[in-house]
C-alpha cells in the first residue's frame, strides 16, 4: 500500500496543483512588468487585425501635401507622396505581425517536434535530426533567409517563412534539452513502471512538464522575427510597395533623414516598442520579472 502510494505521488504532475497555478497567474496578472508589454503586443494586434478601426485614412492614397510634419490630423505626418505615415504604420502592422506569427509558428512547430523526436527516441534518430540542427546554427540567420526568400519569391510570405526557418534550429535544441532532462525523473520512470506507454506518458508526463520554456522562447523569437522581417522588407526583399510594411516604411524615408525625420524616427519607434514589449514578456513568462 505504501508502495503504491509513492509511485501514484511520483506519478502527480509536478508543475503545481491547480490552486497554485491561479495564484501564480494572479502574481503574474499583478505586475506591471508583464501587463504593460502585454498591452502593447495587444494594440499591435489590433492594428494587425482590424486596422480600419484606428485610422480613417487609406495607407495608399494621397491625403495632405508631402512630407507634411506630424499634426493633430495626421498624426506621424506625410510621406513623400503626400500618403497617411499612421495610416501606413498602422496598416502595415498586418503585414510584420502576421508575418512574425507565421514564422514563429513555422520555427516553433518544426522545430519543438524535431527536438521532441530525438529527444525522446534518442540513439541514431537523434544523432542525425541534431546534426542537421547544427549544419542549420552554422547558416548565418540573415544568409539562411535570404537564400530561403530567393528560392520562394518575394513577399511577406515567403519571408515569414524564411525567418521561420532560422529559427527552427533554437526551438529544435531547446526542446531536446528539456525532454532529455524530464524524461530520467522518477516520476516519468515510475509512469512506465506503472504500465505507461511511450506515447502516453510522453504526452501527459513529458511535454507538459517539457514545453514551459519553449513557450518563453516562442514570445523571445516573436520579437526577434518583427526584426528579422523588418529587415528583410527594408532590404526589398518583404512586402513590394505601395504595401505597407515596417521595414518598407522605414526604408523609404531613409533618403529624407534630414528634412523629414519622422519617416523613419516614428515607423522605427513602433518598432522598437513592439520588439522591446515582446522581450519583457518573455521575461515575465519565464519568471525572471521581480517587479
Amino acid at each position: 500500500m505504501t508502495a503504491l502510494a509513492t509511485t501514484a505521488g511520483l506519478t502527480e504532475d509536478p508543475i503545481g496543483t491547480s490552486p497554485d497555478r491561479r495564484i501564480a497567474w494572479r502574481s503574474l496578472l499583478s505586475r506591471a512588468g508583464f501587463v504593460v508589454p502585454a498591452l502593447v503586443i495587444l494594440l499591435a494586434l489590433l492594428w494587425a487585425l482590424f486596422p480600419a478601426l484606428f485610422t480613417s485614412q487609406s495607407p495608399t492614397e494621397t491625403v495632405a501635401p508631402a512630407l507634411q510634419a506630424p499634426t493633430a490630423e495626421h498624426w506621424f505626418g506625410t510621406d513623400a507622396t503626400g500618403r497617411d505615415l499612421y495610416a501606413r504604420v498602422v496598416y502595415g502592422a498586418s503585414n510584420s505581425i502576421l508575418g512574425a506569427l507565421v514564422a514563429v509558428l513555422v520555427g516553433l512547430l518544426v522545430g519543438t517536434a524535431i527536438g521532441v523526436t530525438g529527444g525522446a527516441v534518442g540513439g541514431a534518430v537523434d544523432e542525425v535530426l541534431m546534426r542537421v540542427v547544427d549544419v542549420l546554427l552554422a547558416i548565418p540567420g540573415l544568409l539562411l533567409s535570404l537564400s530561403v526568400v530567393i528560392l520562394l519569391g518575394f513577399g511577406t510570405a515567403s519571408a515569414a517563412v524564411a525567418v521561420g526557418v532560422t529559427s527552427i534550429a533554437v526551438f529544435a535544441r531547446l526542446a531536446r534539452s528539456r525532454v532529455v532532462s524530464v524524461r530520467v525523473t522518477d516520476y516519468v520512470e515510475a509512469a512506465y513502471g506503472s504500465g505507461g506507454t511511450f506515447f502516453g506518458v510522453l504526452w501527459r508526463h513529458v511535454l507538459p512538464n517539457s514545453l514551459t520554456p519553449v513557450i518563453a522562447l516562442a514570445a523571445l523569437q516573436f520579437g526577434s522575427a518583427i526584426l528579422q522581417i523588418s529587415t528583410l522588407g527594408f532590404l526589398g526583399y518583404g512586402a513590394p510597395p505601395p504595401t505597407p510594411e515596417w521595414g518598407l516604411l522605414i526604408a523609404e524615408g531613409r533618403n529624407y533623414v534630414a528634412t523629414a525625420w519622422w519617416l523613419t524616427v516614428l515607423p522605427g519607434v513602433v518598432v522598437v516598442l513592439v520588439v522591446l514589449a515582446t522581450n519583457r514578456l518573455s521575461q515575465a513568462l519565464r519568471g525572471g520579472d521581480a517587479a
